[in-house]
C-alpha cells in the first residue's frame, strides 16, 4: 500500500515517463519519418497517470464539518492527473486529509486516457509537419472526451467503474491550461489561488503599481504579467513596464503577484460581457482557486446612490443567459458568508467608516447581470422586472462569475463601484467618467486586495458546504 508521499512521487514518474516517450516519438517522426512503435497504445505508454483510492468503509476520525476531503461511501475513487508538479500542493493537501481520516489504499498506474500531442509540443520542433499528419499517428484532442459532466452532476459511471475522485480529469485540465495561456498571455504556473476579476484596464495600472512595491515582502516573490512582464525586485511605478501590445495579442490579460505556495493574487482584466466571464472561469476552475471576486463597475439603479458608491451583491438577477443550459436561472446562488463579511470588513478598513456611515457609501442587494450592453434602449420592458427583483445595480459579468463559482465549487463574491446612474440622468460621459476613475479606482481595488488577505486567513473554513452537491467528489 502506497503512502501519500510515495503516491505523489509515482504520479510524477508515470506522467513524466509518458510525456518523454510521446515527445521522443514525435521528434523521431518529424526528423526521420519514423513511425511510432506499434505497442505504444497497447502498453499505455502515452497515457495520463490514474490516481485511485480504495476505501472499504472504515473511518479514523472524519471531520463532518469540512466541505471537502470526505469519502461518503465505500468503494474505489479515481481520476487522471496531468502536470503533477503544478498541482503538487493541491494533491498533497487532498491526499493528506483523506489519509489522516480514513483507512484507504492509494494506487497509481497508467490510465487508458491518452495525452493529446498538442499538450507536449513545447520544446519539440515540428518543422513542416502538419497537425493532421501528427494526428494520424499520435493521440489528438477529442472534444467528445472533454466536458464538465462531473461538475454539472450529469456524469454516470458504470456498475464496475470507480467513483469520480475530482471535478476535472487530466484531459479537461490540459485543455483549460492551454486556453489560459492563450487568453491571458501568461503561464498557468504563475496563476495564484486568489483571483480578482475586473472589467477596466485602469485597475490593471493600479494593481501593477501596487504589486511592484510588494515584491520581496509579505511572502511575495515576483510579479508576472501579459506581454512578458516579470519583476522579481521591488520597484515603483511598475505600470511603466506594461506592454502596449498585451491587449492586441491577448483577449483577457492577467497579472500575478506570486507567492511560493501560490497563495498570492491574480488579477484578470476580462473586458466586458458574460461570454468572457464564462470563458475565463471555465479555465481557471481547473486550478482550484481558493476564491474569486468581481471588482468592477456597475450602473446604479437607485436614486439615493451616488457615483463612486459601492455595491455589495448578496443576490443576482441572472439575465446573462450564457449558463442557462447547464445552470438554469431559477437556481439560487447563495451568498458565501465568509466572503461577504471579508468584503464588508475590507470596505470598513479602506473607507475608515463603519456602521451607519459605511451604509451611506455601500448598499447591499441584488445585482442584475445582463447580456445586452444597450439594455437602456429597452427600458420600458426591463423596468418592471428590475423593480420586482429590488435590484440596486446592473452589470454584465458578476452573476456569470458567481454562477461559475457555484457550479465549480469556488467561493465567490462581488463588490462593484457605481460608475453611472442611467435611470436618473447621470450617464457615463467622458469628463464625468475620468473624475470618477481617478477618485474611486485605487480605493476600490484596495478593498479587493485586503479581502484576499482576510480570506487567506480563513483556511479550509472558506469552502462552504453550500457549494457541495449530493454526490460530491472527495477532492476540493
Amino acid at each position: 500500500m502506497q503512502k501519500m508521499t510515495e503516491t505523489l512521487a509515482e504520479l510524477v514518474r508515470v506522467y513524466e515517463t509518458a510525456v518523454s516517450t510521446l515527445k521522443a516519438d514525435i521528434a523521431a517522426f518529424v526528423e526521420h519519418g519514423t513511425l511510432p512503435p506499434a505497442d505504444r497504445r497497447a502498453n499505455r505508454l502515452w497515457t495520463y497517470p490514474e490516481l485511485r483510492i480504495t476505501y472499504r468503509g472504515t473511518e479514523r476520525a472524519a471531520r463532518a464539518s469540512r466541505a471537502f476531503g470526505r469519502l461518503e461511501m465505500a468503494g474505489t475513487y479515481a481520476t487522471t492527473v496531468t502536470r503533477p508538479h503544478l498541482f503538487a500542493d493541491y494533491l498533497a493537501e487532498q491526499l493528506a486529509l483523506i489519509e489522516a481520516e480514513y483507512e484507504v489504499e492509494f494506487e497509481v498506474a497508467a490510465s487508458t486516457q491518452e495525452i493529446p500531442f498538442p499538450y507536449v509540443l513545447e520544446g519539440v520542433s515540428v518543422g513542416s509537419v502538419t497537425p493532421q499528419e501528427l494526428a494520424a499517428h499520435f493521440p489528438s484532442t477529442e472534444l467528445a472526451m472533454i466536458g464538465d459532466e462531473i461538475a454539472d452532476g450529469t456524469f454516470l459511471s458504470g456498475e464496475d467503474e470507480p467513483h469520480p475522485l475530482a471535478l476535472f480529469d487530466g484531459l479537461r485540465t490540459d485543455f483549460s491550461l492551454a486556453r489560459l495561456a492563450h487568453y491571458t498571455g501568461t503561464s498557468p504556473d504563475h496563476c495564484q489561488r486568489f483571483v480578482l476579476f475586473t472589467n477596466y484596464h485602469r485597475y490593471v495600472d493600479e494593481f501593477v503599481d501596487w504589486a511592484g512595491q510588494q515584491v520581496g515582502s509579505d511572502g511575495y516573490i515576483a510579479l508576472s504579467g501579459a506581454g512578458g512582464l516579470y519583476i522579481d525586485a521591488p520597484i515603483d511605478a511598475a505600470r511603466a513596464r506594461l506592454s502596449d501590445t498585451a491587449w492586441r495579442r491577448h483577449q483577457m490579460p492577467a497579472y500575478h503577484l506570486i507567492r511560493e505556495d501560490r497563495s498570492g493574487i491574480t488579477l484578470v482584466n476580462i473586458g466586458v460581457g458574460p461570454s468572457n466571464a464564462k470563458t475565463i472561469t471555465d479555465h481557471l476552475a481547473v486550478l482550484r482557486p481558493e476564491a474569486w471576486l468581481m471588482i468592477g463597475h456597475c450602473g446604479g439603479l437607485r436614486e439615493s446612490q451616488r457615483i463612486g458608491d459601492y455595491v455589495l451583491a448578496h443576490a443576482y438577477l441572472r439575465d446573462d443567459h450564457v449558463l442557462d443550459p447547464v445552470l438554469p436561472p431559477e437556481i439560487p446562488l447563495p451568498a458565501i458568508a465568509e466572503v461577504q463579511l471579508a468584503l464588508a470588513q475590507a470596505a470598513e478598513v479602506v473607507s475608515g467608516e463603519g456602521g451607519a456611515n459605511l451604509k451611506k457609501r455601500m448598499r447591499t442587494g441584488t445585482i442584475v447581470t445582463t447580456d445586452d450592453r444597450n439594455w437602456e434602449l429597452r427600458y420600458t420592458e426591463s423596468a418592471k422586472r428590475f423593480s420586482l427583483s429590488r435590484a440596486i445595480g446592473i452589470d454584465m459579468e458578476s452573476a456569470t462569475i458567481s454562477a461559475q463559482g457555484y457550479r465549480f465549487r469556488v467561493p465567490y463574491g462581488t463588490l462593484l463601484c457605481v460608475s453611472d446612474k442611467p435611470l436618473h440622468g447621470e450617464l457615463k460621459l467622458p469628463g464625468q467618467a475620468n473624475r470618477f476613475y481617478e477618485e474611486a479606482i485605487a480605493s476600490h481595488l484596495k478593498i479587493g486586495l485586503i479581502t484576499c488577505d482576510l480570506l487567506r486567513e480563513q483556511g479550509d473554513r472558506l469552502h462552504s458546504r453550500k457549494l457541495r452537491a449530493f454526490n460530491e467528489p472527495p477532492f476540493r
